[in-house]
């Protein structure tokens, strides 16, 4: 299969773990002096991270990365705190679940009918915010997070193009292989519409993590027995957890969520201060080929496919 078709199809090579430090190496030497000043945002797993994001072209991964530094170098997410956030979170539209997905996966909860504001900047800086947290949170073994999107009270008004463009853009392109896999419980009829539209914005990789699931398909309702404890997975998922979200109690807790981000950072893990202190010629980014790998084929699962759910290997 060739890379183009590679990319098209969402597959990925297979490399041996040699290849694959000869890769994270080969990237190290293109990121130059900056790898070895930022050792936890250029470490290996991160770097590897990157390298699957670009299907191991050691290139892109060095552009995209080093794309991700001057976005970290602008945009500070670290730095966002609860209270710069917590007007977005008061419908609990987006929110850290507390448990678990057997796989040992942070999850996150959406609700894009609960939308609250019209503004996309900070839109996407809750869901940032939300992203960082997220990873701070993770278990020493694991990457990846698991979202949960629950489609009660949503319309097509409820969101906009725009903001989903943005969200796939800050998901694929600042967080890449973070997401391991996106449930989408019961989205309407209509939202099939939507969903043709957005298509477009989502790399084949990503696409291929989306899952549809339906309270009413026995078969898709297997994913969720697969993937939760059920007495920990929350009623509105068809688990036995009955307790909702409670913004007064979450707020608490993101308070003292974000005294633990900022013994995150002190203790080297995001360098800012590193960060900001590096010249800006060394986070220069060169051509290196294009960065388009975004297809709009018709590969991935489409909201009708609900009988082949059960049949997909779930990501561990």
């Amino acid at each position: 299969m060739s890379a183009m078709q590679l990319r098209a199809s969402g597959a990925e090579k297979t490399l041996s773990h040699n290849e694959q430090q000869a890769k994270i190496n080969e990237v190290r030497q293109l990121m130059g002096p900056i790898a070895d000043k930022l050792p936890n945002l250029c470490s290996d797993a991160s770097i590897l991270r990157y390298l699957r994001a670009r299907n191991w072209n050691a290139n892109k991964a060095c552009k995209m990365l080093k794309e991700t530094l001057k976005w970290r170098l602008d945009y500070k997410p670290e730095k966002i705190c609860w209270e710069d956030v917590a007007r977005e979170a008061e419908t609990g539209k987006i929110y850290s679940s507390g448990y678990l997905d057997k796989y040992g996966r942070t999850v996150l909860v959406m609700r894009p009918g609960f939308q609250n504001t019209t503004s996309t900047r900070g839109q996407i800086k809750y869901l940032v915010y939300c992203m960082e947290n997220a990873i701070m949170n993770l278990a020493p073994d694991q990457e990846q997070m698991v979202w949960l999107i629950d489609f009660q009270g949503w319309t097509m008004a409820s969101i906009s193009v725009k903001v989903t463009r943005e969200t796939a853009h800050v998901l694929q392109n600042r967080y890449p292989e973070r997401l391991g896999l996106a449930i989408l419980y019961n989205p309407p009829k209509i939202f099939e519409s939507f969903w043709m539209m957005v298509k477009p914005f989502l790399e084949p990789k990503t696409f291929k993590k989306v899952k549809f699931v339906y309270s009413n398909d026995p078969e898709s309702q297997k994913i969720m027995q697969g993937l939760f404890n059920m007495d920990k997975l929350e009623s509105a998922f068809g688990g036995r957890n009955t307790v909702g979200f409670d913004y007064k109690k979450y707020s608490e807790q993101m308070k003292e969520e974000d005294s633990k981000m900022a013994d995150f950072i002190n203790s080297g893990y995001l360098t800012p201060s590193v960060l900001s202190d590096f010249p800006q010629s060394e986070l220069s980014v060169s051509g290196h080929g294009s960065d388009n790998e975004v297809s709009s084929g018709d590969d991935g699962i489409e909201p009708k496919d609900t009988d082949k759910l059960s049949d997909e290997k779930i990501p561990g």
